[in-house]
């Protein structure tokens, strides 16, 4: 697929009020290429002219985009060394946009380990909050979410929304203010690994076992029981995802080999 396809070719599920614009597309496709490591740390970009060809583009659109690449601190421009791709560890990873253009790109399985790392540090102890303080609306909505996934069991794309409900439910129930902007900025990461795993019905509905036993403790206010039960849900989603990276891996490799996408590459100064 050529760039100006891919720059096309954008889901409108992802992002609606960025992607919407010409120059959005164009720093999606440049980050893409950034989190992808075609363009590695430290590379500087080919001036505006070059850009502008390759991707048909004005210089208005262009530097609109470049805007948008420092705002996520995923570039720094200097006016005399030009635009340069800044070290991994300044990069705004929690940025929404960023984090759709990772998980819809190939280094998806890096950022779902990552991401399930997180959780287990946040989540388990936002199920212990829970317990404490959860009211008895906060229970109406983690148990709704939570007959959402039960009665969704053969709709995969409805029972990814009510199981990330479900999480987010037990984040606003523990009553801490930067919980559910947590929670927030990771939904999309989450609809990813969530989709990954909720297709293979066994293991979905083994899961739906392990999210009420956290509701369950939720409710009577046990909240080592609910920390406990949250660190089994997220372990037993961790071998979720490697089985289904492992089966997606063994059906990809089954496939025949189709002619590699054609696209214009950005060259690259590593001075």
């Amino acid at each position: 697929m050529a760039t100006m396809d891919r720059i096309q070719d954008v889901d409108h599920n992802r992002s609606a009020g960025l992607e919407r614009t010409l120059h959005a597309q164009v720093a999606r496709e440049i980050g893409l290429r950034i989190l992808e490591g075609d363009l590695p740390v430290g590379a500087v970009l080919p001036n505006e002219v070059v850009l502008g060809q390759e991707f048909g583009v004005s210089r208005t659109v262009l530097r609109e985009a470049i805007k948008v690449l420092a705002a996520k601190r995923l570039v720094e421009v200097r006016r005399k060394t030009g635009t340069r791709i800044r070290p991994k560890q300044d990069w705004n990873a929690l940025d929404p946009d960023i984090l759709n253009w990772l998980f819809s790109g190939p280094g998806y399985q890096a950022g779902l380990a990552a991401l399930l790392e997180l959780r287990l540090i946040v989540e388990p102890a936002g199920a212990r909050l829970a317990a404490l303080r959860g009211t008895d609306e906060n229970l109406r909505e983690i148990e709704e979410a939570l007959q959402g996934m039960e009665t969704a069991i053969e709709d995969s794309a409805s029972s990814v929304e009510s199981d990330l409900k479900f999480h987010m439910a037990v984040l606003d129930a523990t009553h801490n203010p930067f919980m559910r902007p947590f929670g927030a900025l990771i939904q999309q990461a989450l609809r990813a690994s969530f989709r990954l795993t909720n297709k293979d019905r066994p293991a979905f509905e083994r899961s739906l076992k392990r999210h009420r036993d956290v509701f369950e403790a939720i409710r009577a206010k046990d909240p080592e029981a609910a920390q406990t039960a949250m660190q089994i849900v997220l372990n037993r989603t961790s071998d979720d995802i490697e089985r289904a990276i492992a089966e997606k891996t063994v059906e990809e490799t089954q496939k025949p080999v189709k002619k590699a996408r054609k696209s214009a590459r950005i060259n690259v100064q590593t001075n």
